[in-house]
Formats: structure tokens, C-alpha cells, sequence
């Protein structure tokens, strides 16, 4: 008899250390499958006002530092676009800025104060298509941008007053700041839900996001 209740209170003991080996390796995998949005880094990567392209509750960010002067930045936008047509619904681009040019934060203000027109996107379109003309590294010309603003369908006299806001210029600080803290040495970079992107490239990017939807069950 008394070895049968040795026996039962064995497996009793086994059972518990067997759930409770269970439950720590579901606590940890939970933890590092804790979403992106809970994370306490989560807003250096992406503020409140930050722009945003894409699904609204979408849980993976793709987040490019860029600088509206950067040639890169141009050139690259075309296959951000693309993915955001490939993963519909799954994915959003936040952006945040690096000002690394010398017009850089002029351009940036223009372009947050389009956003009060609610023409931000348009007006970033149309920055980048003439950037060759106003953002020659060998011969910049910001002035220009004021013939080109009005394809944008924005108010230029509107426009000129808006981007004094100084919202604007804490904004830009606080952008400059989340930049070094992240390290962001180069234009564009991007993080997508926090993991920065190793292999640069849109294959890359898309690698990256690809696997990033898998881990969040965005299938």
C-alpha cells in the first residue's frame, strides 16, 4: 500500500514539475513573441505623430528613417510602394526623419506642414520627383520647391507659414534624438517591428517583413 502511494504522489510530483517546465517555456515564448506595440522601446521607434501609410491595426511597423534630400531615399521609395501593395492589409510604413543634408529640415518642415492640408503623401511624391532639380548635392537649389508645391495641391502661402510652427522644430528634435538612439548612421534605415534591416536591398526589406508576418501570425 505503501508503495502505491509512493508511486502516486511520484507522478503527482512529476506532473508538476512538468507543468510548471511547461508554463515558464510558454511564459517565455510569449514573452518573446510580446508584440511589437507593447514593447517599452516601442515609441522610440515610432511616435505618436509619426506618419503612417497602410492598414491602421496592421502589427507590422516598417519603420524608414529618411531624409528628404537623400538620393537613396528617392530611388528606394518606389519598392517601399511596392511592398505595401504586396502585403495589403498586413503590414504599415511609418516614417520618421534623419536630417542629414544640409536643406534637409527645411524640406522637412515644408512637408509637416503640408500634412496640416492633409496633402503629406502628395506633397512627399512630389518632392522626391523633382529632387534632382532642387537637391543636387553638387548645386542645391531648396528654393525651387516653391514652383513644384503647387502639383502637390497644397497652399504655398499657407505652407510658408505652417512650417514656423514651432511643434515643427521639437518634432524634428525629438526625431534627431530617436535617430542616435537607434543608432541610425545612414539614410534610408529601417527597422521593421524593431529589427533592423541586415541586408540592404528590397529583397531584403522584403525577407525581413516576410518573416516578421509569419512570426506575428499575419498570415
Amino acid at each position: 500500500m505503501k508503495n502505491k502511494i509512493m508511486i502516486v504522489l511520484i507522478a503527482l510530483m512529476s506532473l508538476a514539475i512538468v507543468f510548471m517546465v511547461g508554463t515558464k517555456l510558454y511564459k517565455g515564448q510569449e514573452q518573446e513573441r510580446l508584440s511589437f506595440m507593447a514593447k517599452s522601446d516601442f515609441s522610440t521607434f515610432v511616435r505618436d505623430y509619426s506618419p503612417r501609410l497602410g492598414r491602421a491595426d496592421a502589427k507590422v511597423y516598417v519603420v524608414e528613417f529618411l531624409d528628404p534630400e537623400c538620393e537613396s531615399c528617392r530611388e528606394f521609395y518606389s519598392s517601399v510602394k511596392m511592398l505595401l501593395q504586396e502585403y495589403e492589409g498586413k503590414i504599415q510604413l511609418v516614417v520618421r526623419y534623419a536630417p542629414f543634408h544640409g536643406n534637409s529640415i527645411f524640406i522637412i518642415k515644408i512637408l509637416e506642414a503640408a500634412r496640416k492640408q492633409n496633402r503629406y503623401w502628395e506633397t512627399l511624391e512630389t518632392l522626391f520627383r523633382y529632387q534632382p532639380e532642387w537637391g543636387n548635392h553638387h548645386h542645391p537649389r531648396p528654393e525651387l520647391v516653391w514652383n513644384y508645391l503647387p502639383e502637390a495641391g497644397v497652399n504655398v502661402e499657407q505652407i510658408k507659414k505652417d512650417m514656423e510652427d514651432p511643434a515643427i522644430q521639437s518634432m524634428i528634435e525629438q526625431e534627431i534624438a530617436d535617430g542616435r538612439a537607434l543608432n541610425v548612421q545612414a539614410t534610408p534605415t529601417f527597422f521593421v517591428n524593431g529589427r533592423p534591416l541586415e541586408r540592404f536591398g528590397y529583397e531584403g526589406l522584403k525577407d525581413l517583413v516576410e518573416s516578421t508576418i509569419r512570426a506575428e501570425g499575419e498570415n
